[in-house]
Parts: structure tokens; C-alpha cells; sequence
């Protein structure tokens, strides 16, 4: 499914914004040029589950609330939010093989009722690195974690991880070509890493086998937000920057 969408459908907007109001701003603007809009735990504690309703109006809608709890809260939080039927949502590779299983199974019961739900489980979060997971008394590398923690969400049956764009040609090869991978910490050439530290390029995420990647403030801060997504969208295909396409 995701290998055959085109470049725009595969550009998801963090939308990591205040209010509604601007949230909706910014998914006027972007209708019709990105495939996703990314509702993340700021947006969502202000707004609640009505925002998410408003922005399926214009694109469908990345529930990004990194669920982290024992088993039985997560799967009360998923069934909670499974009514508003986003296209992806996700929880915390780090809690454990048994919690996975069951926001699966949980997630899994949805689409077979007719949603559309896919489930994600977050790796190493993008704004760590090497000497952040040691300060956690985490040691290894941190592709080496990711690729333990995919092989567990894969294990327990989510559809897909969150990772860093540095792990996806690795993921894919392991994980095999139907599992999904979005890649948030994406930068266009030239931009600001920010709080991210481990950041690729949007042609570097998809040519690595990303399904999706996640772009933030190189869009919402721009002085034309559309205009910043169709370059990155070119910025995607390879054009003007490499030598042929993906």
C-alpha cells in the first residue's frame, strides 16, 4: 500500500501547534498537497478528540500519542480513540511485548470492523542519541536498540515502527517490505536540526525505505507553509538534487 502512493501522500505535517484554530489554518492551506496531518500530545491535551474530527475534513490524521502504560491502560486509551478512525496512532516499543500484543490485537479488531486504523510502535525517539540512552543506563548503539525493539513490535503484531530515517534501509531489509516505517526528525537541506539529533534529509528517508516521513516547523513555520511542503515533496523525488529519482 504505501510503496505505491505518490510523494505528496507520503509527506506527513506535525502539526505541533497551540490551538484549533491554527491547526485548521494550517490544514486549509496544506489540503490537497500532503497526505497526512500529524496530531501530536500538545495539540491534542488543548483540543481534544474534536480536533481530530476538524482536520479529517482535510487529510487524514497521524494520532501521535506515544501510549506508554501497563497493558490494560493502554488498551482503555486505544479503545478510547479508535472511534475518531485515524490513519495511524502509536505506542511505546519500550513497554513491553505484552502491551503491544494487545493494542494490536485491539487495532487489528478495527479494521476487520471496518476501520482503517494502522499501528505504530515508537522506537528511539529522534531527539536521542548514544550518550542520552547511557544516561538512561541504556548501552549499545541506538540503531542497535531500534532494530531489537522492531523486531519486538513485529513480534507482537503492530504494523510498523516509528524510527529514525538512519535506521530504515536496516529495518527494511530485516523487517521485510510490507512493514511500515515513518521517520519523523526530517530536515530539507540547509534547515535547522533543532531538538532533533539524529535527522536525514527527505530524499535520504524515502530512498531508504521510509513509508512515511514527518515534517514539522520547515513547513508550519514557513512564511507559505504550501509552498515549503511542494519543495519538499520535489526535495522527496530527488529532483535538482541528485543524480535520477528514487
Amino acid at each position: 500500500m504505501p510503496d505505491l502512493m505518490p510523494p505528496a501522500d507520503r509527506l506527513a505535517v506535525a502539526l505541533d501547534v497551540p490551538s484549533a484554530d491554527r491547526a485548521v489554518e494550517l490544514a486549509e492551506c496544506l489540503s490537497g498537497k500532503v497526505g497526512v496531518l500529524k496530531v501530536g500530545l500538545e495539540l491534542f491535551c488543548a483540543e481534544g478528540p474534536n480536533i481530530v474530527r476538524e482536520l479529517q475534513k482535510f487529510a487524514p490524521v497521524f494520532l501521535d500519542l506515544k501510549l506508554h502504560d501497563i497493558p490494560t491502560t493502554v488498551v482503555r486509551a486505544l479503545n478510547a480513540v479508535l472511534g475518531l478512525n485515524p490513519l495511524l496512532i502509536n505506542v511505546h516499543a519500550l513497554g513491553g511485548l505484552d502491551m503491544m500484543k494487545e493494542a494490536s490485537e485491539l487495532v487489528r479488531k478495527h479494521r476487520q470492523n471496518g476501520g482503517r486504523t494502522h499501528l505504530l510502535a515508537v522506537t528511539i525517539l529522534t531527539s536521542m542519541d548514544k550518550r542520552a540512552l547511557e544516561q538512561l543506563n541504556l548501552t549499545g548503539e541506538p540503531s542497535e536498540m531500534v532494530l531489537r525493539l522492531a523486531h519486538l513490535a513485529k513480534r507482537a503484531g503492530c504494523d510498523g515502527v516509528v524510527c529514525s530515517a538512519q535506521e530504515s534501509a536496516s529495518l527494511r531489509a530485516e523487517c521485510g517490505s510490507e512493514f511500515l516505517l515513518l521517520t519523523p526528525g526530517i530536515r530539507p537541506r540547509g534547515a535547522e536540526t533543532q531538538d532533533q539529533v539524529r535527522v536525514v534529509t527527505p530524499y535520504e528517508a524515502i530512498k531508504s525505505g521510509s513509508n512515511w516521513i514527518v515534517v514539522g516547523r520547515p513547513i508550519t513555520h514557513a512564511q507559505d507553509p504550501a509552498t515549503a511542503a511542494e519543495a519538499i515533496i520535489l526535495e522527496m523525488t530527488g529532483a535538482g538534487n541528485h543524480n535520477g529519482s528514487i
